[in-house]
């Protein structure tokens, strides 16, 4: 059998309320071990070490926690008789930890991200098969190479693309429209497609980090004023626009971009639309001061700005960075 390394932070799958219920419970309270006791059949997988990182509500999930758990899978991966890695964490803010992973692994070895949408007290909680077919798909062999993934509820989904859409049904995620990566039946892997943007060996980002450049989110509404943007820029060196429709603002807006930009900000223009991509725009941006998101949601963009600015200040390299990735 494969041996797989589970890493605990915490989250839903790790919490406890009161017996049977669904809700009003505290997340990362339960030890990853005593998880594992309610699945006595993932023994039959594979050799599990467990490693319990954190345990927090994935809402506490920072660029500081980020580089603690991407720098220890990469140090883990090294190890020959460690076959792939397992990552329980909380939903909230699984999208952001799973991207920051894609960007900066360094192995081809399978890396799975899970959790659950019940905690484990609740009747019926998910965490436990999650977790049994987490386990499953990274110790398969055609897991191998396919980048981080995400498995919750029977579907694999890509570090990159995949966002929580519910908040309370137990199959909470999905990957705007490309469809997911795959499925799962029971501890049996089928994958149907893949992903085609760089990510893991292939990323430039892939190593350790112990700090990170600033970026902040501005969130464009109606009636907005521009003096958001003013008072992010006085502590970020890049701040990602969630504009309406295509990544659209209004025109106080446009002139304090263009303005900030002139100082050295960096701008990045995503969409607070759930679906669509966000494309160059000669209305909005007419002097191409912001770097287009592509399909990456706000606060995937903002993972992956942190990462460019820590190679490079200049913009048009920036771009070239997100076409990629």
């Amino acid at each position: 059998m494969k041996t797989i390394a589970i890493i605990a932070t915490g989250g839903t799958i790790a919490g406890v309320g009161k017996d049977g219920k669904t809700v009003v419970y505290h997340a990362g309270e339960i030890d990853v071990n005593d998880i594992l006791e309610s699945i006595p059949q993932i023994n039959e997988v594979a050799h599990l070490k467990t490693f319990q990182l954190y345990n927090v509500d994935s809402n506490e999930m920072d660029e500081e926690k980020w580089m603690g758990l991407s720098n220890m899978i990469n140090s883990l991966v090294l190890e020959e008789d460690i076959d792939g890695i397992v990552v329980t964490h909380g939903t909230d803010c699984i999208e952001e930890t799973s991207y920051y992973l894609t960007l900066t692994l360094n192995t081809n070895k399978p890396v799975v991200l899970t959790g659950a949408m019940r905690p484990a007290t609740a009747t019926s909680a998910d965490g436990p098969f999650n977790l049994y077919q987490a386990v499953s798909l990274a110790s398969n062999d055609s897991a191998y190479g396919k980048g981080v993934m995400v498995l919750f509820s029977n579907t694999i989904y890509s570090g990159r693309d995949v966002q929580k859409i519910n908040n309370f049904k137990v199959d909470a995620f999905g990957q705007k429209t490309f469809g997911c990566l795959g499925y799962m039946q029971d501890e049996v892997p089928y994958f149907f497609s893949d992903t085609f943007k760089k990510h893991t060996i292939h990323s430039i980002f892939a190593g350790n980090y112990n700090s990170l450049p600033k970026v902040g989110v501005a969130l464009f509404y109606a009636g907005a004023s521009a003096d958001i943007l003013y008072h992010l820029a006085q502590s970020n060196e890049g701040i990602v626009i969630v504009g309406a429709g295509s990544g659209n603002y209004n025109e106080k807006w446009k002139e304090a971009i263009e303005d900030l930009s002139k100082k050295g900000t960096i701008f990045v223009r995503s969409s607070r639309v759930q679906e669509g991509i966000v494309f160059d725009d000669e209305v909005f941006d007419p002097h191409h001061y912001c770097i287009s998101s592509n399909t990456l949601s706000g606060q995937k963009a903002r993972v992956l700005l942190m990462l460019a600015l820590k190679k490079t200040k200049d913009r048009d390299q920036i771009r070239q960075i997100f076409a990629q990735y």
